[in-house]
């Protein structure tokens, strides 16, 4: 394996998985598909690689179909030293030349940002597809590694997908997450868990919001966070303040801008059932099928079934930044725009980001680090499903809602429940907050759920836990107490 290089920080899995394949000795050509949001670090990985390994790396660019094809030449030119720019009459002979890089030796070409050639040539894939065909003697008689990266996650998503002309023909599919929760406090050097968490609600996971957007500006400590939002995401002079509406653009599915934009602060206004959206914006439900779907394969949100109701669901948005925007920046959009000192604005704005914001996004990272951190033991068994549900409650003709819900897996495939939770972001959790798990648990052994009667009582709070709680929690392994700190512990710390 390559060495990862020095200024990466973490893409350990990344970085191995795309060496194996750019290092393969096996004979013939092969492809690999890289996709992944904007601001994941995709080109600083693929342009390492290139340079450890000598290999050919082309960014495209917006550009008519005769204009990228004299910009590759160019480029490939430079790459093998020739005097003048290559001239190809068509993508087919691009392809072949790419695919002649490897006759000697295994090489990775990386063409990134793939979507704007395939949108100034439709037919690219299907060029693609041709020259890899097997038992073509430019195909066989290379060991190109072609790697195609792309940060349209809706036509990425489609590239390999279906009939696709791709389908099949790509020997590596690599998307590139954001870092997850204690990842992203390590590399914002966020050592206060509730800060970590209050950043991690609007910048996510994305290494580049601190690298060049912040330029390395992070808060010193909780006391300095209010001041940091102000001095970046509030501030029109930065990058971060414009970028959630740039998110949108990005997206060429994504044409009505207006409208996703609408669908987006229904969904950061705590309206994330398809009817609380469609009242928010004054339509009907049905008229909501498209953008809903569009949004879901670009990966802007994700639609996340109730565990206990298999016809409701809700829908999140997957980018924290979007979610601040549309639930604090929008609503005072052209104050922020004339403002010299935004932390009045901030000030009375601490509502909405407390409600809108931290809330929900406090229950995701409990349900993430159920799901993939939190000890067996802890749960009782191994966390198979989470999710949150709603319970009926027919004596009271009411509905109860459950931030975390645990299923696992018996050797029998069924899913008997483990644990059922609340989570709680501002409030000091007590007795009250256990007697009402207490009773949805018994609603739920009722109706004869499997391993209901003994499911672990999961109580979540960043404010703490009063001292009866803790004592009650201390004399039974039943009920789990987890505040912000446990959710960037270790297994073994907790």
């Amino acid at each position: 394996m390559l060495p990862r290089p020095a200024a990466m920080f973490d893409r350990a899995r990344e970085w191995t998985t795309l060496t194996s394949f750019a290092t393969d000795e096996a004979p013939g050509a092969s492809l690999g598909v890289v996709s992944g949001r904007r601001r994941q670090g995709k080109t600083f990985l693929l342009r390492a690689l290139c340079q450890a390994t000598g290999g050919f790396y082309h960014a495209a660019e917006e550009a008519t179909d005769g204009e990228s094809l004299h910009r590759i030449g160019a480029a490939l030119a430079g790459h093998l030293g020739a005097p003048a720019p290559l001239a190809f009459r068509d993508w087919s002979e691009v392809v072949d030349a790419l695919l002649a890089l490897g006759r000697d030796r295994v090489v990775p070409v990386v063409i990134d940002e793939f979507p704007y050639l395939a949108r100034a040539n439709p037919r690219l894939p299907s060029i693609i597809q041709n020259a890899l065909a097997p038992l073509r003697a430019e195909r066989d008689g290379s060991r190109t590694r072609l790697l195609l990266c792309g940060s349209a996650m809706s036509f990425m998503g489609r590239l390999l997908s279906g009939s696709a002309p791709l389908r099949g023909r790509a020997a590596l599919e690599l998307v590139v997450p954001p870092l997850d929760h204690r990842l992203a406090a390590e590399f914002w050097g966020a050592a206060d868990p509730v800060t970590a968490v209050k950043l991690n609600a609007i910048v996510g996971g994305t290494p580049a919001y601190r690298r060049e957007f912040a330029r390395d500006d992070t808060p010193s400590g909780p006391d300095d966070f209010d001041a940091w939002v102000v001095r970046t995401v509030l501030s029109p002079t930065s990058p971060l303040f414009r970028e959630a509406r740039y998110l949108l653009a990005d997206e060429p599915d994504l044409r009505d801008t207006a409208l996703y934009h609408s669908v987006l602060a229904a969904i950061a206004s705590g309206n994330t059932g398809r009817g609380g959206i469609a009242s928010f914006m004054g339509r009907k439900s049905g008229d909501l099928a498209h953008p809903l779907t569009v949004l879901e394969d670009c990966g802007l949100i994700s639609r996340e079934p109730d565990v206990f109701k298999d016809n409701r669901s809700s829908y999140r948005i997957t980018e924290p930044l979007i979610t601040f925007y549309h639930a604090v920046m929008r609503p005072i959009w052209s104050d922020l725009e004339h403002t010299r000192d935004a932390s009045r604005l901030w000030r009375r704005s601490q509502r909405r980001f407390t409600a809108n914001v931290l809330g929900p996004h406090f229950e995701h990272l409990c349900r993430l680090w159920t799901r993939h951190y939190a000890p067996e033991t802890l749960l009782g068994g191994f966390p198979h499903r989470v999710g949150s549900g709603t319970v009926n409650d027919p004596a009271a003709r009411t509905g109860h809602e459950l931030d975390v819900v645990v299923h696992g897996l018996d050797d029998d495939h069924r899913q008997p429940l483990l644990g059922i939770g609340e989570v709680k972001w501002g409030d000091v959790m007590g007795l009250g907050h256990l007697d009402r798990l207490t009773r949805i648990r018994a609603l739920l052994t009722a109706q004869n759920r499997h391993g209901a009667a003994t499911a672990r009582l999961l109580l979540y709070s960043a404010a703490g836990f009063t001292d009866d709680l803790r004592a009650r929690a201390a004399s039974d392994p039943g009920i789990v107490l987890v505040g912000a700190e446990d959710l960037y512990r270790s297994p073994a710390q907790v």
